[in-house]
């Protein structure tokens, strides 16, 4: 494509400075730049943008569309009887022994919060075994794969995807070719990348990150549907009879990762989308909610919600908007076969507002103090509204919920916070099988037990002293 060609172009969509430096670039800048520019689709990206202005303008409290979680869609693991979670577990384990279940990690997200250039499933959060979140997740896998072995004398697998983005996908690649895909069969091991958007200005104008190259950002995890249709995991998913997707942040260091129990309870309610929930901490807690909007499940966001709303209890003094989102879901191969050929190009967009480096007009790369810009966000959660057959799961937060967003410096969401709450959920599970007394670290490697099975042997009458990972 000729410069006046290439410039003609982009006139037509009000994009004509990504070329303000064309006399400014080396021959091969300008062959990238003619190919980053081929590689936005631009009037679906202007149409993003208007639908995203939209949206952000026009959005207002929800109250009056909202409606809490129906009680014949919900069960809380509180409430549940042993029997009736052993009965759960045991449906999911039989689905893992048929090789029909498969896990996809959200991983696009880099460490940047955190204070680190890698990506957030590399680092460790200090536990005595050193081990990273992804190195923790794939030793939960192994686990899973054992205990369907020995109850059904059977086990076809577990597939595990793993969304990264352009940002962490190479690193994430060569860590686990390094530590040989953590003894998993690498056949199963599938990375592949979610897709980017342009980076905008509030006007609209696409924004340089150099004199050659556009400003990218990854698309959000509601994204996730358009890559699994394009990269071809909804194909390899078909071709290995996989039924259940379980899908979670890679962030979260307490994850059950393939939960049986969550799988077994969506299969046993013939659900197409499922979700894990937890009690808010209170009310004015800054985490969205699922909850139905117009009729439809969806979760909405803390500023969506009046605080008089956020207020309201039910007849047993619970909140009545109470189930906090912690992104992590159930859904069958067919719910997202139908939401990426049908939705995935038209879910709602989101605009982040952020601070974003660009090229000024004398050319020279600055990095905002304030917000100068937006990234547009698909959230994977607005498929719900598609849901035929929706079921909610409430799990205890102290078991399976802690965010690794920011530094320890934050003092919430961080990497203590993560050590020690599954350092304190380690030492329950000991005292509970027996143990006299469990002081200083000590941790129970995943390959021994996944939720506290089987540790009788290892703890009962016994005094354990850490720091040590129990094998």
């Amino acid at each position: 494509m000729s410069f006046s060609e290439l410039n003609s172009l982009l006139k037509k969509y009000g994009q004509e400075h990504l070329l303000e430096f064309w006399n400014e670039i080396s021959t091969e800048e300008r062959e990238y730049l003619i190919e980053d520019i081929a590689r936005v689709n631009l009037p679906q990206v202007m149409s993003y943008f208007d639908r995203a202005s939209k949206s952000d303008s026009e959005k207002k409290l929800l109250d009056e569309k909202l409606k809490p979680v129906p009680n014949d869609v919900f069960e809380s693991v509180e409430n549940c009887t042993s029997d009736k979670i052993l009965m759960y577990e045991e449906i999911g384990l039989k689905e893992i022994a048929n090789g029909r279940v498969a896990v996809v990690s959200l991983a696009g997200g880099q460490g940047t919060r955190l204070g680190v250039d890698f990506p957030k499933g590399m680092y460790d959060i200090g536990l005595p075994s050193k081990r990273s979140l992804f190195h923790i997740q794939a030793l939960r896998i192994r686990r899973l794969q054992n205990l369907a072995k020995a109850k059904y004398e059977l086990s076809k697998g577990i597939s595990w995807y793993i969304m990264t983005s352009d940002a962490t996908h190479d690193a994430t690649l060569s860590y686990f070719e390094e530590n040989d895909y953590f003894n998993l069969d690498k056949s199963r091991v599938i990375m592949f990348k979610q897709s980017t958007l342009p980076c905008l200005t509030f006007d609209g104008k696409i924004i340089l990150d150099e004199k050659h190259k556009i400003s990218r950002a990854p698309d959000g995890n509601g994204g996730f549907y358009v890559a699994l249709k394009k990269e071809g995991i909804l194909d390899d998913m078909k071709s290995h009879k996989i039924n259940s997707v379980h899908v979670f942040s890679v962030d979260n260091a307490l994850v059950r990762v393939a939960d049986p129990v969550f799988v077994g309870y969506c299969i046993s309610r013939s659900a197409d989308c499922g979700v894990k929930v937890l009690k808010k901490r209170s009310e004015d807690e800054c985490v969205g909610v699922v909850c139905q909007v117009d009729g439809l499940y969806s979760v909405v966001e803390y500023s969506e919600i009046s605080p008089a709303t956020a207020k309201l209890r039910d007849a047993k003094g619970q909140l009545l908007y109470n189930a906090g989102n912690i992104c992590n879901h159930y859904f069958t191969h067919s719910f997202l076969e139908n939401v990426s050929e049908k939705y995935g190009e038209c879910l709602d967009l989101h605009i982040a507002k952020k601070k974003i480096s660009f090229i000024d007009t004398n050319g020279k790369k600055c990095k905002p103090s304030a917000p100068n810009g937006i990234k547009m966000e698909k959230f994977i959660f607005d498929s719900f509204k598609y849901s035929q057959n929706f079921a909610v799961w409430e799990v205890l937060r102290e078991e399976e919920f802690c965010a690794l967003k920011n530094p320890d410096s934050a003092g919430v969401d961080c990497p203590s916070d993560a050590r020690r709450y599954v350092l304190d959920l380690h030492k329950q599970w000991l005292l509970s099988a027996g143990a006299t007394s469990v002081e200083g670290d000590v941790e129970v490697c995943p390959l021994l037990s996944y939720r506290g099975e089987d540790l009788t042997q290892r703890a009962k009458n016994k005094s354990l002293k850490g720091p040590i990972c129990l094998m």
